[in-house]
């Protein structure tokens, strides 16, 4: 038997229908998904779980990270707590997979290899055509250095550690956990004899990137640090990562601990009050709940600084909440990763709240 990994979160409804319909369709039966939920809002989580018990060879788990950045890699690597087959294909929930996918698995399946797959994209018109597989018109095709969608064999990840939970947002985990698997003796393979999946259309999450401060949560030249740390993690040849601990679930206990609590304090933007933040309060903190809202210092908008401003005298340096926004996300996901933790922008973008659980 085959385990199958969907990370997910607040996708539509019909996008993971048609993937979840074309593997009730399989030839070969011998699977079984693990439908991990990071943290989708409550009621688009109630339509999907609701779905997936349409479906008997899916268990739907839910972890409350509702308010935390999407992470691939963290996503997938608990759903890997809950497989307990030899060998595990980590999916996508935009995938339309052929009628024959689970027995083409099992057929090249093998204990020192994970295998990555050549798939077709099809475009927006296509993606939304009911058709048989081979019918659909392919708009193009991926290439040997997109990884994203493997068949592994359980216990090689479970030796690196799964895949690198640094790696937030968009990019790089795919091939980083695949060279990290050649680091540790395993041979990575490109499957491209045929066409197993397909894959729906979206908008690219680089043309969906703000360059302003945005609810929707997001972080500038994310993307780019991701790759420099896989760079630096393949000049490393690196095999283990997540070292002090890795695919943790958060409980809805968890969560409600830092939902109940109401007790915040308020920094301004002032670039010395985010400094000492995030590299004196922040780190010294134990033993509770550390809740802040940044906000904009009114003083800021005053006349009076806009004539020490003009008149060249000393007056605050400020950070607009877009770059607090960044240096906060970015410190968060290095150094505070394994921690429970609240990040929302508010509804005006005048103001971001950090709730962060600290033992």
């Amino acid at each position: 038997m085959i385990s199958i990994i969907y990370p997910y979160r607040d996708r539509e409804e019909i996008r993971v229908k048609r993937s979840l319909d074309s593997l009730a369709q399989q030839s070969n039966r011998d699977f079984k998904v693990v439908f991990l939920d990071f943290g989708s809002i409550f009621a688009k989580a109630a339509t999907i779980k609701m779905l997936t018990q349409n479906y008997d060879f899916v268990t739907y788990l839910y972890s409350y990270h509702c308010y935390q950045p999407w992470s691939r890699a963290k996503a997938i690597n608990i759903g890997l707590q809950e497989v307990t087959t030899p060998y595990v294909f980590v999916a996508d929930v935009d995938m339309i997979f052929s009628h024959d996918f689970i027995e083409k698995l099992i057929s090249i399946q093998n204990p020192n290899q994970a295998v990555f797959f050549k798939v077709g994209f099809l475009d927006h018109k296509e993606s939304i055509q009911l058709k048989p597989f081979d019918q659909y018109k392919i708009n193009f095709f991926s290439q040997v250095g997109a990884k994203g969608l493997s068949l592994f064999p359980l216990d090689a990840l479970n030796k690196i550690h799964g895949f690198d939970e640094f790696l937030h947002f968009w990019g790089a985990e795919d091939e980083d956990v695949h060279n990290r698997l050649e680091n540790a003796g395993y041979q990575s393979v490109f499957y491209d004899q045929e066409i197993l999946m397909l894959h729906q259309w979206h908008i690219t999450y680089r043309k969906s990137e703000s360059k302003g401060l945005s609810q929707d949560l997001q972080l500038t030249n994310i993307s780019r640090i991701n790759l420099e740390h896989l760079l630096d993690n393949k000049k490393q040849k690196k095999t283990i990562v997540n070292l002090k601990q890795w695919g943790k679930s958060i409980s809805k206990t968890e969560f409600e601990v830092l939902e109940n609590n109401k007790e915040a304090f308020f920094i301004k933007n002032k670039k010395e009050s985010i400094s000492h933040f995030l590299f004196v309060i922040l780190p010294n903190f134990k033993g509770g709940v550390l809740n802040v809202i940044f906000q904009k210092d009114d003083f800021q908008n005053s006349l009076k600084y806009y004539v020490k401003k003009r008149l060249s005298k000393a007056v605050p340096e400020y950070y607009s909440l877009k770059e607090i926004n960044d240096k906060v996300l970015l410190h968060l996901i290095s150094f505070y990763s394994g921690c429970n933790y609240f990040y929302i922008v508010g509804n005006d973008l005048k103001s971001i709240q950090l709730k962060i659980k600290k033992e």
